[in-house]
């Protein structure tokens, strides 16, 4: 078995390690969510905790790891006599991206269901998880029906496993670390909201404590083994302060000073509902008990607040999480009472583990890409004929676009497509595993045999054979590449600030049906891929906000790297379908022969049937129509930026549709 890292190993990372602690001591904290960029030790700390995690007495034989001092009545391995247990270590179970919904909540023979009424289950990762840690990497790639599986194994402390009238019930209490790159999307704020806690954590700028991360990482690889042994001391006395705090926690008082504080704080931050309220209370609790103390400080309340708070304000993907301290610090003295009782104890950790004063600001302020600014304020231009970035104007809600005909892509919300939820539109012979049974089907396949099988009881004789999967339509996230024009006819600030409004409205859609996003542009005499495709849409708004315009317009240059970007992207993601989105008044200049150029690189992609839609930003009272003309040679539609609002009365909800070329 691989020796883990040594979790006192760790450098720095102060929050992460604190936030992790939290869960061990009370896992009703409700998990962690672990938020940096690649290369920061998200991994290694969370599988660093599973050996300090003290060891479980399991009912002997039971799949389940019930508790042998109060089994789970309703175990599937059950119902458990007194008597034998095993000690083990708590175990780390980890997802994969990839993993599918058999895979995680466990798996009926629906066969010997239906033929001999057995409820025959094979557990899945939930249940090895069960009064463990559940780990899930790169957790904002996982497929979104997963993470609701997920979420509601781990508020509800139980998962239940549905298939055509069997029903499995059993206990799922663990410990849900979760970790993520925000270059590579965000969850939605729904999902994020049902984690505990969350932590940004980025690697040291401090060169000391880099060549202290590369001599520890060094010395473990060099002798996993030993590199352990000479901290065992250290992950000893973490582990008995973490017994300590498990059997302190019950006797923590939470005055009713602490809990006006919590609640004037989740009111200040205007954060939704009430979860945030409960996950503070727990927070500062197990942050107290973590400390050695029976009483909860509010220097507990504001550690739990940082930890607790800042995933649950972002109302959009382009929020930039955080908090604002200096708010925290007024809400908090504002609330605070005048009796708060001193600490009792200098106990390690403080007051729950603050974060040292050279950790720099955790506020996540803006990390989105900007023009340098010039000496008056003002983005300065990058190069000859530009003009300075415009802002994009408010987002608004657009109309529905997709693509047409039935697709078989990554679930999402944006285009028809055979997926594995949605509603039954007929049965098939399953390929492979059987994973959604049609019943009827089943039952009209097996009929017909019944004298010939010797059926002689009132039970249905059913072979594998007569098993039938349904097939179900649903919704397919789709690859929407932006293609914006950036030339010169759509220099005027007004009407670019306009153009850039209208792609963040479109990006935040994209992100809503849970789409991959692109962004090319072009203008001057080439074109460039601003963002190559990615799950990321804060990161095409970073793009976008950056976009200098100006220059002559090579609309065949953008359509032509369009083209090589779909080429490349079809390689790697041939189920994934497009959606150009084409942004231009339409307008062709620059070198020979502009226009029948242009004409041309767009029938490529009419010849190859991708779905498209010209957003045609001209204006005023002369309008020469050459979006639409585009949108004819894209074999797609044109509708304009008033059109393209979901409120406005300029038309119908417009389809992308295929015309012949």
């Amino acid at each position: 078995m691989t020796t883990p890292f040594p979790f006192t190993a760790v450098v720095g990372q102060d929050d992460l390690r604190l936030a992790l602690l939290l869960n061990a001591v009370s896992p009703a904290v409700g998990g962690v969510l672990v938020r940096g960029e690649k290369g920061t030790a998200k991994s290694t700390a969370v599988r660093a905790l599973s050996a300090l995690m003290p060891q479980l007495n399991v009912v002997a034989g039971c799949r389940f790891s019930c508790d042998p001092d109060s089994p789970d009545p309703a175990c599937p391995d059950g119902p458990h006599e007194p008597g034998a247990f095993e000690t083990r270590p708590a175990r780390m179970v980890e997802l994969p991206v990839g993993a599918s919904e058999d895979r995680l909540v466990g798996a009926l023979d629906i066969e010997r269901a239906l033929a001999e009424g057995v409820k025959a289950f094979e557990p899945g990762l939930l249940a090895d998880a069960h009064r463990g840690i559940l780990y899930v990497d790169e957790v904002n790639l996982l497929h979104d029906h997963l993470v609701d599986l997920l979420l509601d194994a781990a508020a509800m402390g139980a998962s239940y496993v549905e298939r055509e009238g069997v029903s499995v019930r059993h206990a799922a209490r663990f410990l849900l670390v979760g970790t993520m790159n925000p270059e590579e999307g965000e969850l939605r704020p729904q999902l994020l909201d049902r984690f505990g806690l969350t932590v940004e954590v980025a690697a040291s700028r401090e060169p000391d404590q880099r060549v202290e991360v590369v001599r520890r990482r060094l010395a473990y690889d060099d002798d996993p083994a030993g590199f352990a042994a000479r901290w065992a001391d250290e992950e000893s006395a973490v582990r008995q302060r973490i017994v300590a705090a498990r059997e302190l926690l019950p006797s923590v008082r939470l005055g009713d000073g602490a809990l006006r504080q919590i609640a004037a704080t989740c009111a200040a931050f205007e954060v939704d509902g009430m979860r945030a309220d409960i996950v503070m209370a727990r927070t500062a609790t197990a942050l107290a008990a973590w400390a050695g103390r029976t009483d909860v400080l509010a220097e507990d309340v504001r550690q739990a607040a940082l930890l607790a708070l800042p995933h649950r304000r972002r109302r959009n993907p382009f929020d930039a999480p955080g908090l604002d301290e200096d708010k925290l610090d007024e809400t908090l003295e504002q609330y605070a009472e005048d009796d708060d009782p001193e600490p009792d104890g200098d106990g390690p950790g403080g007051g729950g583990g603050q974060p040292t004063p050279d950790e720099g600001p955790r506020d996540g302020g803006d990390t989105g890409a900007r023009p340098e600014a010039g000496e008056d304020g003002e983005p300065q231009a990058s190069g000859a004929g530009e003009q300075s970035a415009a802002r994009a104007a408010e987002p608004f809600r657009t109309k529905a676009l997709s693509v047409p005909g039935i697709g078989e892509g990554a679930a999402g919300r944006r285009s028809r497509a055979r997926t594995e939820h949605g509603r039954t539109t007929g049965a098939r012979r399953p390929r492979g595993t059987l994973t959604k049974l049609h019943l009827a089907a089943t039952v009209q396949a097996a009929a017909p045999h019944q004298r010939a099988r010797g059926r002689s009881g009132p039970g249905l004789v059913v072979r594998r054979d007569d098993l039938r999967q349904a097939t179900r339509e649903g919704r397919e996230g789709n690859l929407v590449l932006f293609v914006v024009d950036a030339s010169g006819s759509m220099a005027a600030r007004q009407r670019m600030s306009a153009v850039k409004g209208a792609v963040l409205s479109l990006l935040l859609d994209a992100y809503q049906r849970r789409d991959k996003v692109g962004l090319v542009t072009f203008r001057g005499a080439a074109a460039e891929v601003a963002l190559p495709p990615t799950s990321s849409v804060d990161a095409a708004a970073a793009r976008l906000e950056s976009l200098p315009t100006g220059g002559r317009t090579p609309l065949a240059a953008g359509l032509l790297k369009a083209h090589d970007v779909l080429r490349v992207e079809r390689l790697r993601d041939p189920a994934r379908r497009p959606l150009v989105v084409v942004v231009t008044d339409g307008r062709a200049t620059g070198g020979p022969e502009p226009v029948a150029l242009a004409g041309r690189a767009a029938r490529l992609f009419a010849a190859e049937s991708v779905a498209s839609v010209v957003v045609d930003c001209e204006s005023g009272p002369v309008r020469l129509g050459l979006a639409g003309q585009l949108a004819g040679e894209l074999g797609g539609t044109a509708v304009t930026l008033d059109e393209l609002r979901a409120d406005s009365i300029a038309g119908l909800v417009k389809d992308v549709q295929r015309r012949a070329a």
